[in-house]
C-alpha cells in the first residue's frame, strides 16, 4: 500500500539542462531521510516545461536510483489522452510502481469525459493509477461520485487530493471505499487530511524537510496526532512561505539554501522575489533546518 510521506520531487537543472547527478543524490538522500516513496515529474518536477524525452529520462533515472527500496509513482498526466497513454506505458516499461495522472487541464472535460479519459489510461497498461485532482490548476474538479465510478476499476487505486476540502476525504470514503488510497496534495492541511481518513501526502515541502515529514506521517499512521501536530507547528511557516509564489520555485530556493540543488527554474517561472526569500529563510529557521 502506498502511504506516508512522498516528496513530489523537483527536477534539478544546471545551465538549462537536466542535472542527473544531483537528481540521483537527492534520491539517495530522501531514502536515507525516511521518505516512504518518490514522485518524479509532477508539477513540482516542472513537467510542463520538460520535453517528452526529458520527462522519460527523469522517470527512468529515479526508478534506477531507487532500485526498489521505495515505491516510485511516476507523473504521467496530460490533457491529451493519447499522450498520457504514452507516459503511462513508459512508466510501466521502466519499472515504476504506479502512475500519477492529473485531471485533464485547460480543455475542461465533463465528468463523463473524465471517466472516459481515466478508463482509457487504466486499460492501456497494467500499472496502478493514482488520480491527481487539483481543480485550482486544471480548472476541472472530479466529483466524489465520478471518483467512485473509477474506483470500481481494479487499477484505479487512489487519489492525490489537492482540493483543500477536508470533507472530501469522508465523501470519497463513502463513494470509493475505505481501502481506496487517499493522499493529501496540500502540505498545510495534510495533518487534518489524515485525521479524516487519509494515509499520506505527496509533499512539496518534503523536498527540503523529508525527515520531519516522514516522522509526521508515521505519527499520524500510528494514531499519535499530538506528536504529528508538534511537527506540523514547526513546519507551518515553511509550508506557507514556500507557496507564497509557485511552490516549486519556493522549494528549490529552500533547497539551494541547504546546498541540496540549484534554485534554477525554467521560464515562464522566475526566481523568487527578495521578500519571499526572506519568508522562506525564516521558515527554514523556525523548522530548525537552518541557523
Amino acid at each position: 500500500m502506498l502511504k506516508g510521506s512522498m516528496p513530489a520531487l523537483v527536477t534539478p537543472f544546471r545551465n538549462g539542462e537536466l542535472d542527473l547527478g544531483t537528481l540521483k543524490k537527492l534520491v539517495e538522500w530522501h531514502i536515507g531521510e525516511g521518505s516512504h516513496g518518490l514522485v518524479p515529474v509532477g508539477t513540482t518536477g516542472e513537467s510542463p516545461t520538460l520535453t517528452h524525452r526529458e520527462h522519460e529520462i527523469v522517470v527512468e533515472e529515479v526508478v534506477k536510483a531507487a532500485a526498489g527500496r521505495v515505491p516510485v509513482i511516476a507523473g504521467a498526466g496530460s490533457n491529451n489522452t493519447i499522450e498520457a497513454i504514452r507516459l503511462v506505458r513508459h512508466a510501466e516499461k521502466v519499472g515504476a510502481d504506479a502512475a500519477l495522472v492529473v485531471t485533464p487541464y485547460y480543455n475542461k472535460p465533463t465528468q463523463t469525459g473524465l471517466i472516459a479519459h481515466f478508463t482509457a489510461l487504466h486499460d492501456c497498461a497494467n500499472l496502478p493509477i493514482i488520480i491527481y485532482n487539483i481543480p485550482g490548476r486544471s480548472v476541472v474538479d472530479m466529483s466524489p461520485a465520478t471518483m467512485g465510478e473509477l474506483a470500481k476499476l481494479p487499477r484505479i487505486i487512489g487519489v492525490k487530493d489537492a482540493t483543500g476540502d477536508l470533507a472530501r476525504v469522508c465523501d470519497q470514503r463513502l463513494t470509493c471505499g475505505k481501502d481506496f488510497i487517499q493522499l493529501s496534495g496540500e502540505d498545510a492541511t495534510a495533518h487534518g487530511f489524515n485525521a479524516q481518513g487519509g494515509v499520506g501526502c505527496i509533499s512539496v515541502t518534503a523536498n527540503v524537510a523529508p525527515k520531519l515529514l516522514s516522522q509526521m506521517q508515521e505519527a499520524c499512521l500510528a494514531g499519535d496526532y499530538s506528536k504529528a501536530l508538534e511537527i506540523q507547528d514547526r513546519l507551518m511557516p515553511l509550508h506557507k512561505a514556500i507557496f507564497t509564489e509557485p511552490g516549486l520555485v519556493g522549494v528549490k530556493y529552500a533547497m539551494s539554501r541547504l546546498d541540496l540543488c540549484s534554485d534554477e527554474v525554467r521560464l515562464p517561472l522566475t526566481a523568487l522575489s527578495d521578500g519571499t526569500r526572506a519568508l522562506v529563510d525564516a521558515g527554514l529557521r523556525h523548522a530548525g533546518l537552518m541557523n
